[in-house]
């Protein structure tokens, strides 16, 4: 059986001294010595994800999501049309749910969608 943590393995550092978040945070922490039982504690960096900053709770402007859920819904009226008809498709429902994806393409076009993602 091999060794996994070698070098070149699946769970090694195959590209160099790859570390993750956490074993970061457990190298940027120090012990204190004389803790409550005498023993040490350790003692937490302030890095963190508190440090970095606030995140937004979504991300994209309300127009953004507004101009997707047009375009759900297209897709969805479209599909719908494809399913439910008697004998066939429905055609005129699904040129409409289309339309409506175009329309919802369009508002995103025209308010910049395409640049909200960070």
């Amino acid at each position: 059986m091999s060794n996994h943590s070698e070098p070149g393995t699946v769970g090694g550092a195959a590209f160099g001294s790859v570390t993750s978040q956490s074993e970061e945070a457990m190298q940027d922490t120090s012990v204190v010595p004389g803790g409550p039982t005498g023993q040490g504690d350790i003692a937490p960096t302030p890095a963190g994800p508190a440090a970095a900053g606030t995140y937004p709770t979504y991300h994209g402007r309300t127009v953004s999501w507004v101009a997707v859920a047009i375009m759900v819904v297209g897709f969805v009226v479209g599909g719908l049309a494809m399913v439910f008809g008697h004998g066939g498709p429905i055609w005129w429902l699904f040129w409409v749910g289309a339309g409506v994806a175009v329309l919802g393409l369009l508002v995103a076009l025209a308010t910049n969608t395409f640049e909200d993602w960070y």
